[in-house]
């Protein structure tokens, strides 16, 4: 599916790939979700997170982290509180370290709460999502605090395009397992 352009292509994408992914998540054997990740042979995985993220319960963080980082966002701007989406003392050069703050943060989280914090953050998202016109989500401008994108391209990359990435994460992990 071409990446949506309206709001209800945004909500049925990210509902796809959001139920793709919990079913792709129940499908996994107990040997893939004990086997930690290692894509260290595989010279194409060169971005960071392919390092990073160890484990399913990982990547469950990281998907609700960036939930949240929408929520707290779109939330304090409605307010009238001016806040960037990145929280400082990031930007966008180095919200890779970011990222590692959330992993970091998460170590002790065990994989049922990460995948109950996942769910309900997507609802969360889809909820606040739903609060919003077709040309709120998908007209530049609407929101001077957006930037020169649209807000709905933020709820895009929140859920549907990021569940993408993790499906493909995840598909990548069992392949390694099952060599």
């Amino acid at each position: 599916m071409a990446r949506a352009t309206t709001k209800t292509d945004l909500i049925t994408a990210s509902q796809n790939n959001f139920e793709k992914l919990n079913t792709f998540m129940e499908s996994m054997s107990e040997k893939e979700l004990q086997t930690p990740f290692d894509f260290s042979k595989e010279e194409k995985k060169k971005e960071a997170h392919w390092k990073r993220d160890h484990n399913l319960r990982d990547v469950l963080i990281h998907l609700y982290e960036w939930h949240q980082l929408l929520l707290d966002w779109v939330s304090s701007n409605m307010k009238g509180e001016e806040k960037p989406f990145i929280p400082r003392p990031y930007n966008w050069k180095t919200y890779g370290e970011m990222n590692i703050a959330f992993w970091e943060k998460h170590q002790n989280t065990p994989l049922e709460e990460a995948e109950r914090l996942f769910k309900k953050s997507h609802q969360d998202v889809m909820t606040l999502g739903e609060g919003f016109s077709d040309q709120e989500l998908f007209t530049k401008d609407v929101f001077p605090w957006v930037g020169g994108s649209t807000l709905g391209s933020y709820f895009v990359s929140a859920t549907a395009s990021h569940y993408d990435w993790a499906m493909k994460k995840l598909k990548a992990h069992q392949k390694n397992c099952g060599e």
